[in-house]
């Protein structure tokens, strides 16, 4: 099961329940972590961002996606957290059981829920929040995030503007029906 959604949205929350159920945790960011630790760098948002589009200008589109796919045992649960490109979609669907979860919710709600987690290297600003995902909506250069193409390849919505019961109801009926899909595809 992919994850995708924008900063804040709440997908290390859903990942955090799925792993709780039994999938394994991975992030495509895990790959470009790793690269900027060899080159000596901080793994900033701008850096994992920077960092991202250079894998991808070496490796293609698609190649955060390839990568973590070689390290996924066939018939394994699990979540793939950070999914910002279309061509990572698409590396992933190479796994019949692949779905794509979007994570919304409204652009304040996500800033109020940033700023209170507090993590290195967020915004610090309302502002500077707002610049950094513009910056990562649309791009028509194929090695950068694209994460309003790549929402519109999910296959699930799930809303998280509510409180965590909201989401978690939502997350037991869509577990329910990805577990009863891969019942038929295996």
């Amino acid at each position: 099961m992919g994850l995708t959604g924008r900063n804040a949205a709440g997908k290390g929350t859903v990942a955090d329940w799925l792993v709780a159920r039994g999938f394994r945790y991975t992030s495509l960011s895990d790959a470009i972590r790793a690269w900027l630790q060899s080159r000596g760098e901080e793994p900033s948002r701008d850096n994992l961002i920077r960092g991202g589009r250079t894998l991808r200008a070496e490796g293609g589109p698609g190649v955060l996606a390839v990568r973590t796919l070689a390290g996924i045992r066939p018939g394994e649960d699990v979540v793939v957290d950070s999914i910002r490109n279309p061509a990572e979609v698409d590396a992933l669907r190479q796994r019949a059981d692949f779905v794509l979860v979007e994570v919304c919710a409204d652009r304040q709600v996500r800033w109020q829920r940033l700023a209170a987690r507090g993590r290195a290297g967020d915004a610090r600003s309302f502002e500077e929040f707002a610049r950094q995902e513009d910056a990562e909506l649309h791009s028509g250069d194929p090695v950068a995030q694209q994460l309003v193409a790549t929402a519109a390849l999910a296959d699930v919505r799930v809303n998280n503007d509510g409180d965590v019961a909201a989401l978690e109801a939502a997350l037991t009926g869509l577990l329910q029906q990805w577990r009863a899909r891969t019942d038929v595809t295996a």
